[in-house]
């Protein structure tokens, strides 16, 4: 299988390369089972984050990731965004966005009320694995601002394609889109 090396400050990750239906071809990137590579960027993200009182991701793969950072920062919670409504979110709130690179279709994102109270008024960090099209992102925004809260931080460990060139945003390396 043909693969992208990339170097995240120090660690090399080799990055399957997968072709996406649309047949647009990505370095595809993964924490998923990867405990050391979770371990080294979140703490990376976690030195982006200071000035942030709460991280927010969107399952699934930025979970771990900010998990790491959240600990590393000190704060003892951090909202997670679903892309489908759970039980224990009746009371929570939603968004709709465009369709991100890997999905390619319009999805909806999903915050607790328990997460939204967390968000209220505070400055937040949002936290994922890989910014492409920045449509994940713009999701995630109108949730943190529905919740009341401020973004003041768009982190990321990969950049890919031309989100590398955002002003908006900050991340450890950049992959191309091939």
């Amino acid at each position: 299988m043909e693969e992208f090396i990339v170097d995240i400050k120090g660690v090399k990750a080799n990055l399957p390369i997968l072709t996406l239906p649309s047949g647009v071809k990505i370095a595809f990137f993964n924490l998923h089972g990867n405990p050391a590579l979770t371990e080294h960027c979140g703490k990376e993200i976690a030195k982006l984050a200071v000035g942030c009182d709460v991280l927010i991701t969107a399952e699934s793969k930025g979970l771990q990731l900010t998990h790491v950072a959240a600990r590393e920062l000190g704060t003892p919670y951090y909202a997670v965004a679903r892309k489908s409504k759970k039980l224990y979110m009746q009371d929570g709130i939603s968004v709709s966005y465009g369709a991100s690179i890997t999905t390619g279709k319009a999805q909806e994102l999903f915050l607790s009320k328990h997460d939204v109270d967390l968000i209220k008024g505070k400055n937040v960090g949002i936290v994922d694995d890989v910014i492409s099209t920045g449509e994940s992102l713009k999701g995630l925004e109108a949730l943190v601002e529905k919740a009341g809260g401020k973004v003041v931080k768009k982190l990321f460990v990969l950049a890919e394609g031309d989100a590398k060139d955002r002003k908006d945003v900050e991340y450890l390396a950049t992959i191309p889109l091939l």
